[in-house]
């Protein structure tokens, strides 16, 4: 693709007709300004970003609310315990932007008074922040202009353009063409507007093309075949890994671990298991030698990129003294408060309804 300057606008102006329907049918959300109503708290729109990384506006709103309740800014972030920051960010999944998350409050107080930096450059050498969060969060919060390409961006851009070539191989030409369409003003405003339209008018399947207003402007649509793009590769099949979950109950009791600082699901509590991981199935062996009893069902749990399968074996334990493995005891009426990642919560219900207390 030839290099485009950042005056050549595609005809029918792009900018201009997508602020003004911008004006009118902005979303609101929690995090945002409207627009006209200046710039959002900066401290909103780097957390909104986090949480919103391959996680849906919906999900994500209940958790920005919590969050924005109990830590109003960066240094009361920075405070706070890790294992109460995990144990609030249970059920969002991908736990590693939880973990860089309280490393990148740390540093903004710690290196920048408790403000962010403002330039793309600065903010990308944060724990946890991307080419597209810095682009976005420049652009958003500090009115910068920014080039800005999220998933729903990509849909937009590669049906305006009707770009033959696949995902993600198309990357870096979609950025190009986004470079290309971004207004020197109002980038922000711009960047959210693009996100809306893919948001909703041009979704994955069966995209509004009528109510579209770069309808006139999009190729795809010309062509009459808009859900034929992004183009994308053939999707690899995802692998299937089998383990087990250990369920240790004392009267109302049961026994929860700490899982280990790094890799998956790192630091948050969790029952015990066997092993499994991303790349092996689990060995099957308990953590202690007992009479443990495999429940007849288990659950399948999705990650991006495997499927795990998870049988659940319960044991009792004595009172009066404890399992030989290193945790706490947590009562099971309560453990929507233990902080579980989604797989263990599932664990426990299945536990719980097989009549293990």
């Amino acid at each position: 693709m030839p290099n485009v300057q950042h005056s050549d606008q595609k005809t029918g102006d792009i900018a201009a007709l997508l602020l003004a329907h911008y004006a009118v049918h902005a979303r609101d959300l929690p995090w945002r300004k409207r627009p006209g109503q200046g710039r959002a708290n900066p401290y909103h729109v780097w957390l909104s970003e986090i949480m919103l990384q391959q996680t849906t506006v919906m999900a994500v709103m209940p958790y920005f609310a919590r969050f924005t309740d109990r830590w109003k800014n960066f240094a009361e972030l920075a405070a706070c315990d890790d294992a109460d920051l995990m144990a609030a960010w249970a059920g969002l999944g991908y736990y590693a932007r939880a973990r860089n998350l309280l490393k990148c409050a740390r540093t903004v107080v710690s290196e920048h008074g408790g403000e962010l930096p403002q330039s793309e450059d600065a903010l990308k050498k944060l724990p946890g922040i991307g080419p597209y969060t810095a682009a976005a969060i420049a652009a958003i919060a500090f009115g910068q202009r920014a080039v800005v390409v999220d998933a729903n961006i990509e849909r937009v851009v590669s049906r305006l353009f009707a770009l033959s070539t696949p995902l993600p191989q198309a990357k870096p030409e979609i950025a190009a063409l986004m470079d290309r369409i971004t207004p020197a003003d109002r980038a922000g405003d711009f960047a959210q507007a693009m996100m809306d339209l893919g948001a909703g008018i041009c979704s994955v399947k069966a995209p509004a093309c009528d109510r579209c207003p770069l309808a006139d402007d999009c190729q795809a649509h010309h062509d009459g075949n808009p859900e034929a793009y992004p183009v994308k590769q053939p999707k690899k099949v995802r692998p299937v890994r089998k383990g087990t979950a250990y369920w240790i109950r004392r009267g109302d009791k049961v026994w929860l671990v700490r899982r280990k600082d790094s890799g998956m699901l790192a630091a948050m509590r969790a029952l015990p298991d066997d092993g499994w991981s991303a790349r092996s199935d689990g060995d099957g062996r308990p953590p202690f030698p007992a009479d443990w009893s495999p429940l007849p069902s288990g659950i399948t749990h999705i990650f991006s990129h495997f499927s795990l399968e998870l049988q659940v074996a319960v044991t009792a334990w004595p009172h009066g003294s404890n399992p030989p493995l290193e945790g706490e005891w947590w009562d099971v009426n309560s453990l929507d408060k233990a902080g579980l990642p989604t797989l263990f919560f599932k664990a426990t219900k299945v536990a719980l309804a097989s009549g293990e207390r």
